[in-house]
């Protein structure tokens, strides 16, 4: 999976408040261009009634999934057709933090027909689902928030450049830090990947949730195991850092 242009998630009010106004030009083009790219596509392929198979494969090679899922959930904003879409993809869609620019947002709505951007709505969603990627629906309930210390945590796919999508790299250990806590004011949580042993800083908020153990996968329990093992003992954590 190759490395897609920055996709930029404020608004241009923030932008500029925050010095970073060439970031957010540069991105609104590219969101401005993948538009044009799905009213493109759906055009070419939508028959009244089908959509070609695979349609949606030639603008996620372009743009990739993020920047696809941002502009099509900035569509079903501005075009209030979310009874058009199916449940499930617009579910998916309703994910995406929007953030309120209107003027500048209804520059990257897709204007193809509601029916047509039903299905490829859908192709997307399909698409995104066969990568196999852990989501909210396979964390704990969250509901009073938890203590992330020790516990095996998913980071989002909005986190990791998409090259990087992979559930051997959304698998991480929780090993402290105030954003441990769900009432701390803190934010770093310091964290071991279960992947390959690195071990580095986030933010709470750069993580799903726990995951439910029913989904731990059988190398991700042996890592884990591994790792607990290693701790008790003292000894150096996976990846022979300390």
């Amino acid at each position: 999976m190759s490395e897609f242009p920055y996709l930029y998630r404020n608004s241009r009010k923030e932008a500029k408040r925050y010095g970073e106004l060439e970031k957010w030009r540069s991105s609104h083009q590219e969101n401005i261009a993948c538009r044009k790219d799905i009213e493109a596509v759906v055009s070419a392929g939508f028959d009244g009634k089908r959509l070609t198979e695979d349609c949606a494969r030639a603008v996620l090679d372009r743009h990739g999934f993020k920047r696809v899922q941002y502009v099509l959930a900035n569509t079903i904003r501005g075009r209030h057709c979310t009874r058009e879409i199916d449940a499930e993809p617009l579910q998916w869609s309703r994910q995406v933090y929007l953030p309120n620019d209107r003027k500048h947002d209804l520059e990257f709505v897709a204007q193809s027909p509601p029916a047509a951007l039903n299905l490829f709505i859908g192709q997307v969603y399909q698409t995104y689902q066969a990568l196999g990627l852990f989501g909210l629906e396979h964390c704990i309930d969250e509901q009073g928030g938890l203590d992330y210390t020790g516990k095996v945590l998913v980071m989002s796919p909005d986190t990791l450049r998409e090259e990087y999508w992979d559930t051997r790299n959304q698998l991480w250990v929780g090993d402290g830090g105030f954003g441990c806590s769900p009432t701390a004011s803190g934010r770093a949580v310091y964290a071991t990947c279960l992947g390959d042993g690195e071990q580095t800083r986030w933010n709470r908020a750069d993580f799903i949730g726990v995951l439910d153990e029913q989904y731990l996968p059988d190398w991700a329990r042996e890592k884990l195991e591994k790792l607990q093992a290693q701790k008790s003992a003292g000894g150096p954590a996976m990846g022979g850092m300390s």
